[in-house]
């Protein structure tokens, strides 16, 4: 695969080639170091429910910032929404990180460990008494994590491909290849130690990506003081939260509610996220408060320096590329950097890439093996034998992931986003309330979940529809596009509606009994 690579570029490819091979093998040994503690399940899935402050943190950090965040949102948002999509990234810190952890972290993990809980679909079999929600709910995650995990692998391909001019699928299939590996092998011990080094790759690279932007405007006549670069980038917000884009091109079309938008989706949607809330499981108590700190502050730099950095893409490259709006940051990214720095660029999307695709593969087989299959199908099952399918579905689960981005089913935002906003709208209200309201009921469960499908389907063929109208377009594959490509918004409007009907179905149906209270609570 090297010498193919080094064919279609040449040998000034070399030193990228040699960062990002070393970066591999040192993956794979991570991995092998790991491997003693992965024998059991809960060390396997969880790291024995043993990880410090620090590992959790940049956990949950390099598992929310993808390579669709700088590949997909910056480039997208950046040249859309110029400065202004930076109050995104800082809407993921203070919500998304911050605050998710104040109010889901302490509660998750005692109610977690009393239970014995160690996915999702587990919390809500314990919580609601209801076997059919675990069965359902583990349904729901390993069918829209797929696609979730195909976003990711598109990312880091779409940079591969313009940057190397190897063909998509080799990217996507070496990426598949490690990350496969080193899950397989360590579990998310593993996992947590790769992506503690990988959160550390990602910071140092966020920093480099913008300080050598500004060196490149630099030679090319932009004003480099701070009031130069502001002045330079806050033109090209075009104040997009003026009325004026509302009355031009519809509320769904105005940037500015679309700003809005993103951060609910990507800020509160993380709350619901079956492999964002797998990190609260398994940190320790004492590891807390120190992991919310220090996710915030990852999420603050990454996140914000992400979309920061997208906002350069106006003032570095003429127009949007002709493979889009997922073609603007490669493009940047080749414009400006030196060929070293491009490497070392490259193993940061790297990072970001495998950190969140472990986790969501973890998270995937973890609904088909643990809650279906030892849940349902065997309940007597022997934990080795349980611990060897796990590892196996998450070589499918990837296997499935790469396949569904080789065939590139839709562009990158659209896919996290549909995935996203489904599973979220799903989850969202009877994993929060169900934390801190013993009121909430299981109907008030089911009402999420069928809710939250029976919206998000019927807004995509609705929102699909009038597209279609608008454009001429006909049948059922234009329909669907047309709805697919508001995700964002159906995606909040699921959240909104768990959100809302959890505490007022709860309200007006059956209450549990002091027996099954006593059952739930007694921790």
């Amino acid at each position: 695969m090297l010498s193919v690579i080094l064919s279609a570029n040449g040998g000034g490819k070399a030193a990228q080639i040699i960062i990002l091979a070393a970066y591999f093998l040192m993956m794979i040994g991570i991995a092998y170091y790991s491997r003693k503690r992965s024998g059991s399940i809960d060390e396997f899935f969880l790291g024995g429910k043993n990880i410090g402050g620090w590992m959790s943190a940049f956990a949950y950090g390099t598992t929310y910032f993808s390579a669709v965040v700088f590949v997909g949102y910056a480039g997208k948002f950046g040249w859309n929404f110029g400065l202004a999509g930076v109050w995104i990234g800082i809407g993921n810190a203070l919500i998304g990180s911050f605050l998710a952890w104040k109010v889901l972290a302490k509660k998750t993990k005692e109610f977690s460990s009393a239970k014995n809980a160690k996915t999702m679909p587990e919390f809500f079999e314990a919580r609601y008494l209801d076997k059919r929600i675990k069965l359902v709910s583990s349904i729901i995650i390993f069918i829209f994590l797929i696609p979730y995990s195909a976003s990711v692998y598109q990312g880091v391909g779409h940079i591969f491909e313009m940057i190397f001019g190897v063909d998509f699928y080799w990217c996507v299939i070496i990426m598949a290849a490690v990350t496969a590996a080193y899950v397989f092998i360590g579990g998310y011990f593993a996992t947590a130690m790769t992506d503690f080094l990988q959160g550390f790759i990602m910071l140092a690279g966020v920093a480099a990506m913008i300080v050598i932007a500004f060196v490149y405007m630099s030679g090319n006549g932009v004003d480099l003081s701070f009031s130069g670069v502001f002045e330079r980038l806050a033109a090209t917000d075009k104040g997009i939260f003026q009325p004026l884009y509302v009355e031009e091109l519809g509320l769904l079309g105005s940037p500015g509610f679309n700003v809005i938008i993103l951060i609910l989706l990507t800020s509160f949607g993380l709350w619901g996220l079956p492999q964002s809330i797998h990190k609260f499981y398994a940190v320790k108590n004492d590891g807390i408060k120190k992991a919310t700190v220090i996710s915030t502050v990852f999420a603050l730099i990454i996140g914000g320096g992400a979309y920061f950095f997208g906002s350069f893409s106006t003032l570095i490259i003429d127009g949007v590329p002709s493979g889009g709006f997922d073609a603007i940051i490669p493009a940047v990214l080749q414009r400006s950097m030196p060929p070293v720095m491009l490497g070392i660029i490259l193993v940061m999307i790297v990072a970001a890439t495998m950190s969140s695709l472990s986790s969501v593969s973890l998270s995937g087989s973890s609904a088909l093996i643990i809650d279906f299959y030892k849940g349902f199908v065997k309940k007597n099952a022997e934990e080795k034998r349980v611990n060897l399918y796990l590892r196996i579905t998450c070589l499918v689960f990837i296997a499935l992931s790469a396949v569904l981005a080789i065939v590139k089913i839709d562009a990158i935002v659209t896919m996290m986003s549909l995935s996203w906003g489904t599973l979220a709208g799903c989850f969202i209200g009877p994993y929060v309330y169900g934390l801190h309201y013993k009121k909430t009921t299981k109907a008030a469960v089911w009402t999420s979940i069928i809710g939250g499908l029976v919206i998000t389907f019927s807004l995509i063929i609705i929102l699909g529809a009038i597209a279609a109208n608008q454009t001429g377009q006909t049948g059922i594959g234009a329909i669907l596009k047309g709805g697919i490509s508001y995700a964002p918004f159906v995606g909040v409007c699921a959240m909104t509606f768990s959100a809302v009907s959890t505490p007022i179905v709860s309200r007006f149906t059956k209450q549990y009994s002091d027996k099954e209270k006593q059952e739930i609570f007694a921790v």
